[in-house]
C-alpha cells in the first residue's frame, strides 16, 4: 500500500515515517479526505488516534466503509455531490487489516502477506497437514482486498496460493468445486518455478554495476581556507580553496572568485573580485554589483566549466577528488540552498557537479575522455 506516498510527522523532535490513503469521514455528511498512517501506530482521521481508537472509529462509522444511496458528500475546496448507487470495496475489518499491514511495512516488519508466503514456503519444505493448516490460516489473515496481490502476479493473481493452502479435495473461500489433483500439481509447480526465478534474480549482478553509491557519503564542511595546504584533505574540494583557475581571459585565485566575477558584467567589480583575499570576500563584492542578465539560467554550466578547469590544472587536487570513490558528496554552503545541501533541504548542486567531474576524470583515465 505504501508505494511512493511517504510523509512524516514530528513527535518530540523525532520524524515519524508515514503514508496516506483516501477515506471518507462521516461527520453529518460524508467528506473525502486523506487517512494518514504512521509507523508508531497512530492514525490521523481528522485527529490522531491509536490503532484501538481507530478501530472504534471504524465500528461507529466515523471512518465510513458504507455509503448510503443519496447521501451528501464533498471534497474540501474541490466538489460536492450526492451518492448514486455507491459501492465500497472495504469492510471495517478489511480496512483495519490493511492499516495494520501498513504499520508493519512502515516499520520494516513482515506484513500479513509476507507472513503467509513464509508459511507457504515452510509447507513446501515440509508438506504436512499441520504446516498446510498454518499456511491456510496465514492466507485467511491477509485482508481479502489484498489477497489477489499476494504473489505480485496480475496474471494468476492469488490462485496458486489459494490452491496450495487448500489442498486436493478441499474448498476455500466459497469455491464451488473442490481443488483437483491436477490443479494442485500446477500450483506446486508454480511455486517451484517461482523459487527458481527468485534465486536467479537474487544472484544476478547488474551489467552496469550497482545502482547506488557503494561508499559512505562524504560531508564537505564549510571552511574558509586562506592559503594552500600540503595536506588539505577534502577541503581541497571546496570552491573557495586556493587553486587558481583561468576564465574569460583572466586568472582567479579560486573557483569561487571566478564564479562571482563571471556573475557580473561590471569590469571594475571583476577586477576587485580577482584581488579579493578569500572567496567570501569575492562573494561580498559580487553581491553589491548587478547580476549578469540571465545568470540563474547559466550559473550551473559556468560552475561545471570552472570545476573542470580546476581539476584539469591541479592534478594533485584531482587525485583527492578521485579518492572519494563512489561517495555521495554533501556540500555545505551557508549562503546558498542551491549549491549547498542545507541539512537535506537544499539542492546540493556543488556536490553533484563534483561527482560529475569525478566521473569525467575516471573516464579520461579509462581512455574514454575523447569519446565523451
Amino acid at each position: 500500500m505504501i508505494g511512493k506516498r511517504i510523509t512524516y510527522r514530528t513527535a518530540d523532535g523525532i520524524r515519524v515515517r508515514g503514508t496516506w490513503r483516501h477515506a471518507f469521514i462521516r461527520n453529518g455528511d460524508y467528506f473525502l479526505t486523506d487517512l494518514f498512517i504512521y509507523a508508531d501506530g497512530l492514525v490521523d482521521c481528522w485527529g490522531l488516534v491509536t490503532l484501538e481508537e481507530f478501530e472504534e472509529k471504524l465500528r461507529t462509522g466515523w471512518v465510513a466503509t458504507a455509503l448510503p444511496d443519496g447521501a451528501r458528500a464533498s471534497a474540501h475546496d474541490l466538489a460536492s455531490w450526492k451518492f448514486g448507487e455507491p459501492r465500497m470495496w472495504h469492510t471495517p475489518e478489511q480496512l483495519l487489516g490493511e492499516v495494520r499491514d501498513t504499520i508493519d511495512q512502515l516499520n520494516g516488519r513482515p506484513d500479513s502477506t509476507e507472513r503467509c508466503l513464509a508459511a507457504a514456503d515452510a509447507f513446501l519444505a515440509d508438506r504436512t497437514e499441520e504446516k498446510r493448516a498454518a499456511a491456510r490460516d496465514a492466507y485467511l489473515a491477509i485482508p481479502e482486498t489484498s489477497r489477489r496481490y499476494a504473489l505480485g502476479d496480475m496474471d494468476n493473481k492469488d490462485w496458486p496460493l489459494r490452491v496450495l493452502v487448500t489442498g486436493p479435495g478441499g474448498c476455500l473461500d466459497g469455491q464451488p468445486q473442490p481443488v483437483t489433483q491436477e490443479a494442485y500439481d500446477r500450483a506446486v509447480a508454480y511455486f517451484e518455478e517461482r523459487a527458481e526465478w527468485a534465486a536467479a534474480r537474487a544472484s544476478r549482478v547488474p551489467a552496469d554495476g550497482p545502482e547506488t553509491a557503494v561508499a559512505p557519503a562524504i560531508h564537505l564542511y564549510q571552511s574558509y581556507p586562506h592559503r594552500p595546504s600540503e595536506s588539505p584533505g577534502t577541503d581541497a574540494l571546496r570552491n573557495d580553496y586556493p587553486a587558481p583557475v583561468e576564465a574569460d581571459g583572466a586568472t582567479y585565485p579560486s573557483v569561487a572568485h571566478a564564479y562571482w566575477a563571471l556573475s557580473t558584467a561590471d569590469a571594475r567589480v571583476r577586477t576587485s573580485i580577482a584581488a579579493a583575499d578569500r572567496g567570501a570576500a569575492a562573494r561580498a563584492l559580487a553581491v553589491e554589483a548587478p547580476r549578469r542578465e540571465g545568470w540563474e539560467q547559466v550559473r550551473t554550466a559556468v560552475m561545471t566549466a570552472l570545476l573542470r578547469a580546476k581539476f584539469a590544472h591541479h592534478p594533485d587536487l584531482a587525485e583527492i577528488l578521485l579518492a572519494t570513490g563512489d561517495a555521495t558528496l554533501v556540500y555545505d554552503d551557508a549562503d546558498s540552498a542551491y549549491w549547498g545541501d542545507h541539512g537535506g533541504r537544499g539542492r546540493n548542486w556543488a556536490g553533484r557537479l563534483l561527482e560529475l567531474v569525478r566521473s569525467e576524470l575516471h573516464a579520461a583515465r579509462a581512455g574514454l575522455g575523447q569519446v565523451i
